[in-house]
């Protein structure tokens, strides 16, 4: 028995690393085999992540396309079964554990049938395809060929959206009406009646005779045709489907719960914003308790001040007083870009590996402005002629205050979104699906991580900008109560104005565009506060069990090396970090 024992022993141990092989190899096939189908699936963003086979087409959204994916993905996600992530090498299990939640997410946006909103009140298909102009380059012939295809494919992809969304007042799978007004002025300002004050025509403005040679006229005929004939029209019915269809068809209710099998659609939006499994009344209780905690540090802030008044009688003074606020739109840019060199100055404290990329401030555009956030990081593929932006939003200068622009800063540029994604864009190593994947819950918990790193580098100047920090993530704590509350509690829109706009300094404004955001985007606002709490989780665990041999720069860098990963992979990999640190002494 003991010899057969010893023989089976041998066959397994021999047969163990043939398997991991096996495994190792049968998921590579999986994974190129699927993104070889998305960049197909996905042509722009296949010309964002540097492939330009498909640079002349749109994507298809109908439902047809739709079911054809869901299909491919099912199958996809049954071949993954064949593959044990523990055979895998540790690296390799991570790339599976993401690969895995990926596929789930795109099999729970068709079975909850998400495609039929394809729009919220901070962005939209229509805005992205507004921005086809800036987000193209245009360096040779070939480049103004194929985004001339892409004009020429708008009204087919315009029409499949309508298609969508007529579908969704069939269902009552709509944004709620409340939150529409001014939504469709995006859509508006494509309307126009010259064709040379149309956006889409700005890449031929200028057409260099190095490009064109002989066919800058032929280009330029091109181009005046398909945007008057196809593109103003496609956004024109845009337009009026949803004026007279959309608008007056969009439900009356709140919440994601009221949907149709709005608990499922709301706890797969909690799965793939959090990507943890918590339920609702969790996140609401852990939202409550920060913002108890927060408000304490606020109070020491007001009591430091000096200020005659108590908590509400604060927030009214920093929203109306004319020193909190810019004058004109180029003093706020001034203002941001002077926070943004500060930092940049100071970020090898904190970071020992930055980026190569950098990235520029400008203002969020005119025509999306009005309901915008305060501020937005918009990235550039790695291979781009062009940085990232961070977008500030001078729209309504009264509503944007001063003391909010450092936290803003560091939240938006460095060290958080820019250079953390700038960052992940440069793990060659580390297959395409990860490395130009964003999950929300680590990308928006390390930028709220950042704007306390604030602290650590010196960069608020006044007490008052220490408060816009603490208001910062008072604002994020109260979404877990806020987001939870509309869409699983029954929470109306005035009961969520009231909790953010008394508990915060933001402006009456940016609280009404939040609360708007927050209805008609379920779960996405989770991610911030329950990434950043993890990361500070683990932080004070390196910094407790490595005591004087913790270095912030290392555990940084080693958070930043990992791209983008669920909140799950993030603290099982930071744990093992720890222990291979206090191995080495």
């Amino acid at each position: 028995m003991i010899r057969l024992s010893i023989v089976f022993f041998l066959l397994l141990s021999s047969a163990l690393p043939v398997a991991a092989a096996e495994d190792s190899e049968r998921f590579r096939e999986i994974y190129e085999k699927e993104w070889a189908f998305r960049l197909k699936e996905f042509p722009m963003f296949a010309s964002y992540v540097g492939v330009q086979d498909y640079a002349d087409r749109l994507e298809d959204v109908s439902e047809e396309a739709q079911a054809r994916r869901f299909e491919f993905w099912k199958t996809i996600h049954t071949e993954l079964d064949t593959v044990s992530c523990n055979r895998l090498e540790r690296e390799e299990c991570i790339n599976y554990r993401i690969f895995a939640k990926q596929m789930d997410n795109f099999l729970a946006d068709y079975e909850t049938r998400s495609y039929l909103i394809p729009f919220n009140s901070d962005w939209g298909f229509y805005m992205e395809l507004a921005r086809l102009p800036k987000d193209s380059e245009f360096s040779n012939l070939d480049d103004y060929r194929n985004y001339l295809g892409r004009l020429h494919q708008m009204p087919r992809l315009m029409d499949q959206y309508i298609a969508l969304m007529r579908k969704g007042l069939e269902l009552g799978m709509t944004q709620p009406r409340v939150i529409l007004d001014g939504r469709d002025e995006p859509i508006r300002a494509q309307l126009v009646a010259d064709v040379s004050q149309s956006p889409f025509f700005d890449p031929f403005q200028s057409i260099p005779e190095s490009i064109a040679g002989g066919e800058k006229s032929e280009l330029l005929a091109a181009a005046e045709q398909v945007i008057s004939s196809e593109v103003i029209p496609s956004f024109q019915r845009l337009y009026d489907f949803f004026q007279q269809e959309y608008m007056p068809g969009a439900r009356t209710t709140l919440g994601a719960s009221d949907l149709p099998e709005g608990e499922r659609f709301y706890q797969a939006q909690i799965r793939k914003y959090v990507t943890l499994d918590m339920s609702a009344a969790e996140i609401h209780r852990i939202g409550q308790e920060q913002v108890t905690r927060i408000r304490g540090e606020m109070d020491a802030i007001i009591e430091e001040v000096g200020f005659d008044g108590d908590f509400a009688a604060f927030l009214q003074f920093l929203r109306t007083d004319p020193q909190f606020y810019a004058k004109t739109p180029k003093e706020l840019l001034a203002f941001a870009s002077y926070y943004a060199k500060k930092i940049d100055g100071r970020l090898p404290m904190i970071i020992g590996h930055l980026p190569r990329q950098p990235y520029g401030v400008e203002p969020v555009p005119e025509e999306i402005a009005p309901f915008y956030t305060a501020g937005r990081y918009v990235s550039a593929p790695l291979e781009a002629r062009r940085g990232g932006y961070y977008w500030v939003n001078t729209y309504a200068l009264e509503s944007r205050p001063l003391y909010a622009i450092p936290a803003l800063t560091l939240h938006e540029g460095a060290p958080g979104h820019h250079t953390q994604g700038a960052l992940a864009m440069e793990q060659q190593d580390q297959p395409p699906f990860r490395r130009y994947d964003y999950i929300s819950a680590y990308g928006e918990g390390w930028g709220l991580y950042s704007e306390k790193l604030g602290l650590e580098m010196d960069i608020y100047e006044t007490p008052y900008e220490h408060f816009g920090r603490l208001t910062y993530e008072m604002w994020r704590a109260c979404r877990l109560v806020i987001d939870t509350g509309i869409h699983s509690m029954g929470w109306t829109r005035e009961q969520a104005q009231n909790f953010l706009g008394s508990n915060t300094a933001l402006s009456i404004h940016e609280v009404t565009t939040e609360i708007d955001r927050y209805i008609s985007w379920p779960g996405q606002a989770l991610s911030y506060k329950l990434g950043e709490y993890t990361i500070w989780k683990l932080r004070a665990r390196a910094e407790q069990d490595l005591g004087d041999s913790f270095d912030v720069r290392d555990f940084h860098d080693f958070i930043l090396s990992l791209g983008s990963v669920p909140l799950d992979v993030l603290s099982e990999e930071t744990n093992l970090w720890i222990n291979e640190q206090q191995e080495k002494g």
